[in-house]
């Protein structure tokens, strides 16, 4: 399923809330882990790809003010989008670089908690991001 519609088209301005702009983490490469683990859930599970693409407008929408149960902080400035679709727990994990610019690391489907090793890798991509922004983060398309 492409990804076509942006999200910062404007719709929630003048709502009162803050406003973040949505990036995705990429490699030097230019590949975009997050994007590419979309897309393939979309092809897989359209309804668990419907419900991520529904929470990160919400992450767009409220930036630092979502909360439980649609977001949650886990450690070292990492979060977590969450959403279950049947059975299966899926988690965006995501990090502020910036006053509201929201960063889309990678995403998981898990059982329990989130693996040390998923927040391990979500922590060095934000520290690529602060490091250089420009090279490490792209525009998202929905």
């Amino acid at each position: 399923m492409p990804l076509t519609r942006r999200l910062t088209d404007g719709s929630n301005r003048g709502s009162g809330m803050p406003q973040s702009e949505v990036r995705v983490f990429c490699t030097e490469s230019k590949e975009t882990p997050f994007v590419d683990w979309l897309e393939r859930l979309g092809q897989r599970q359209p309804k668990a790809f419907a419900k991520i693409l529904q929470r990160i407008l919400q992450l767009e929408e409220f930036g630092y003010e979502l909360r439980r149960p649609l977001a949650d902080q886990l450690r070292g400035g990492i979060h977590e989008l969450r959403t279950r679709s049947g059975k299966v727990n899926y988690r965006v994990l995501y990090f502020f670089c910036g006053a509201n610019i929201v960063c889309l690391s990678h995403g998981i489907s898990k059982e329990g908690k989130v693996p040390d090793a998923e927040i391990v890798l979500a922590m060095s991509r934000k520290e690529l991001v602060e490091s250089d922004p420009e090279k490490y983060t792209a525009e998202w398309e929905e």
